[in-house]
């Protein structure tokens, strides 16, 4: 491998672009402001089909400069493109991160996947992690191959395009795009018998098949809210947890699963549309059923801590409401 040391975010992305055009693997990462000002050769990487993968340390936009967790600067840059995997803890980045290499560069898919990760509370911290020995890695991880990459033979790429062409470039990307959920879970299989050991779902579920309130959350929220989710049914209360792992493409008929029947369902959201809510709450909210009561919350935007007690009162407004309102920021309950 060769690492290549360039002077900005928009650099590095470039550099991933002619590596991967020339046919070899490659990787970056960034965050915040960084991936902002990587956007224009994000949205090149994504349109050429280059197998490209980039994790995420999720982390506040700015200015005033925030470096603390927000889902906000991977969420800008979701109608690109590019595969999003949003991890909860060091393990899960880890085998995501090998993953992601096998989904992006299946000649089903071609395109960039992204592995997201929360600034600090993931990025900067320390765990016990498995490691798999390089022998069982290349089994699972093969040479790569990218059947568009520049040769002996010349040929454009990235040049102009008639509307038509464009028109039918987005339907083939829409496509590819729809299925990298099958090829997921495909990979899944082959992941569980060189590792011997479970990559995670697309969509994780915790107690949620009898529950009548359902917890829908991505990152590490949804640990937390597992952790409530076993406290209160320790009192009772029937409730449930939703994990939203992959947010592109979106496995929307397993979500729809998870939500048939229940009563109330809170969405929690760690980033803002302004002026319009929490942007995995604008998603989902369409594959709950009429008669399901779905609220959003606003909770630990600019990266404040995101506690049990928080959830428990979450689902404490939840449970006293009769209708859905505006989206609801954590800090005024």
């Amino acid at each position: 491998g060769k690492v290549v040391r360039v002077e900005s975010e928009h650099s590095a992305m470039g550099v991933c672009i002619g590596a991967s055009a020339a046919g070899a693997r490659s990787f970056t990462t960034t965050s915040s402001n960084g991936l902002a000002y990587m956007v224009e050769n994000c949205i090149a990487a994504a349109n050429l089909r280059l197998p490209i993968v980039l994790s995420i340390a999720n982390r506040t936009m700015g200015p005033p400069w925030n470096i603390w967790a927000d889902h906000g600067d991977a969420l800008m840059v979701r109608d690109l493109g590019m595969i999003q995997l949003f991890c909860a803890d060091n393990q899960e980045l880890f085998d995501t991160m090998l993953a992601a290499f096998r989904l992006a560069e299946d000649p089903r898919v071609m395109m960039p996947v992204m592995v997201c990760m929360e600034g600090f509370i993931l990025s900067h911290t320390v765990a016990q992690t498995l490691i798999p020995s390089q022998e069982q890695v290349d089994n699972f991880l093969p040479l790569t191959s990218i059947p568009q990459r520049l040769g002996d033979a010349p040929h454009a790429l990235g040049q102009m395009e008639l509307p038509q062409q464009t028109e039918a470039h987005r339907l083939q990307h829409h496509a590819a795009m729809l299925g990298a959920h099958q090829v997921y879970l495909e990979i899944q299989n082959d992941f569980a018998r060189i590792f011997i050991r479970q990559l995670a779902d697309p969509v994780i579920a915790h107690r949620s098949e009898d529950a009548e309130t359902l917890i829908v959350s991505m990152g590490t929220i949804g640990v937390t809210a597992e952790r409530v989710v076993d406290k209160l049914r320790e009192r009772g209360e029937s409730v449930g947890a939703l994990r939203i792992r992959m947010f592109r493409p979106q496995p929307v008929e397993a979500i729809r699963g998870h939500f048939a029947g229940k009563k109330r369902i809170a969405v929690i959201d760690r980033d803002i549309s302004l002026g319009f809510g929490g942007i995995l709450w604008g998603e989902l909210r369409r594959l709950a059923g009429p008669d399901t009561l779905v609220q959003n919350y606003l909770a630990g935007i600019g990266g404040g801590d995101i506690r049990p007690e928080h959830l428990e009162k979450i689902l404490a407004d939840l449970n006293n409401r009769r209708e859905e309102s505006a989206p609801v920021f954590m800090e005024t309950l």
